[in-house]
This record gives C-alpha cells, structure tokens and sequence, in this order.
C-alpha cells in the first residue's frame, strides 16, 4: 500500500511520517485490496487536524479527526477509517442473503412433515 504524506502548515519529520505509515499497516491488515491513500496533516490555530482519502478497489472512504495533538490526531482518523474498512468489507461479502437461504430451507423442511 502506498501512503502519500502531506503537510500543510506543519514540518513533517521522520517520526511523524513513521508514525502514520505504522498506523496505516493495521488498516490494511484488514483489506489488502487498498491502492492509494493519501494523508493531510494540518495545524490550524490551535487545532491539529489529520484527514485522509483512501483508494480502495471499488471504493473511495474519506475520514477526518481534529485533536490538540497530532498523534492523537492520527489515532482517531485511522479508527474512523478502520470502522470504514470493516463495513465495506462486509457490503462485499453479504453474509445476510446466505442466513436467508437457510432459513427458507429449514423452515420448507419443517413444513413439508
């Protein structure tokens, strides 16, 4: 997966990009089908704010977190775009139309005695 990381009104130094490049391998640990992300760190007045957009096959997922610390920052955009990942993996693999299908043939079986 490739991470682009970019700062607008902040020194992006080694530790912080680390720092989110770290953060990003859990989300594809979830999904390996991710193609491009693209991160935005910013500091406006006293806010840090950390958005990001993320490729993935099929879909486009946007999140961002404002916090008084960069990395905490950081922390919530992935957890916004962990909860993301997770639903649209599941929209791909609809497990409800598969309960259906049993429940109709159980329910057929239960008549047909």
């Amino acid at each position: 997966m490739q991470v682009d990381v970019t700062g607008h009104h902040v020194e992006l130094t080694e530790p912080l990009r680390s720092y989110v490049q770290q953060k990003f391998q859990r989300l594809q640990r979830h999904f390996d089908n991710v193609v491009d992300t693209h991160v935005i760190l910013t500091v406006e007045k006293l806010d840090q704010k950390a958005e990001a957009t993320m490729q993935l096959g099929g879909a486009k997922l946007f999140a961002d977190s404002i916090a008084n610390d960069m990395y905490a920052a950081i922390d919530g955009l992935v957890d916004k775009l962990d909860r993301q990942v997770k639903k649209h993996k599941e929209k791909l693999t609809d497990h409800h139309r598969a309960e259906g299908i049993e429940a109709k043939s159980a329910s057929g079986e239960a008549e047909d005695d």
